[in-house]
């Protein structure tokens, strides 16, 4: 930990800021943010506010701050939270800079931009916070295939159009990959595999999740859609690496 944090966390934890007072610093530029948003951050370690004697947390500036390298990092670079604290362990150990966008008391106010891990994934990836229609027509042009191959990837349930027959904006990359399959000879029905297969991650997250949504108390929403989307982003890893580790397997028999 560098000097200017032990400094911070040295500060009485009744001079600090509330949860609340946290997140009406942080609104006005994360309008998204939740209390519940904060404590999932602080529970997987981005960020260790004081504790009163009765409990209550209290953050220094710096607190706020390093949240904001945090939302930022999400928001700006889809870096995982994995890597946004590698980033800040070590910009505490000194073994990074911050650079301009730090604060005078050094903590982490823009996060330095890093590409991600081949195969790494971000849970903002699985964020639905706007809908883009995307009609049929449209989507064939994008994604240069002709009305057969649309039919097909609906009939085999790689796409689904909406109530209005519209698809999102992901059925066009979906769409893009499906037709460059089938330029090395995959016809949609080999497909399908994939559907399956992506249902079934897709139910066990939601077996995991299900009962945390289902919580009395007014965050239990907010963390479960977090949880669907880390572990959404896991599940994509995983089976990125495990496809690897297959077909590698499959060129040496």
């Amino acid at each position: 930990m560098t000097a200017a944090r032990q400094a911070a966390g040295s500060r009485s934890a009744s001079a600090g800021m509330s949860i609340g007072s946290v997140l009406d610093r942080l609104r006005p530029e994360f309008p998204d943010v939740t209390i519940s948003k904060i404590r999932f951050l602080e529970s997987e370690g981005l960020v260790s506010p004081e504790r009163t004697p009765s409990g209550y947390r209290r953050f220094s500036v710096a607190d706020c701050e390093r949240l904001r390298y945090v939302l930022t990092a999400q928001r700006d670079q889809y870096l995982p939270l994995k890597v946004i604290k590698e980033q800040l362990d070590a910009i505490d150990r000194g073994a990074a800079t911050v650079g301009a966008g730090g604060t005078a008391d050094g903590a982490p106010r823009r996060p330095r931009a890093l590409a991600v891990a081949p195969g790494e994934a971000s849970p903002d990836d699985f964020r639905s916070d706007r809908e883009i229609r995307v009609s049929r027509d449209d989507l064939r042009e994008r994604a240069g295939i002709d009305e057969k191959f649309l039919g097909d990837l609906v009939s085999a349930g790689l796409l689904t159009p909406g109530a209005a027959g519209f698809f999102d904006e992901d059925a066009i990359v979906l769409a893009r990959t499906a037709r460059a399959m089938a330029e090395f000879g995959l016809e949609v029905r080999h497909l399908r595999a994939f559907r399956l297969a992506a249902d079934r991650e897709a139910a066990l997250v939601a077996q995991i999740a299900g009962p945390v949504a289902k919580g009395r108390d007014a965050g239990a929403r907010d963390r479960a859609e977090e949880m669907v989307r880390e572990l959404a982003a896991l599940s994509l890893t995983l089976h990125t690496c495990l496809v690897k580790s297959a077909v590698r397997g499959a060129l040496d028999r």
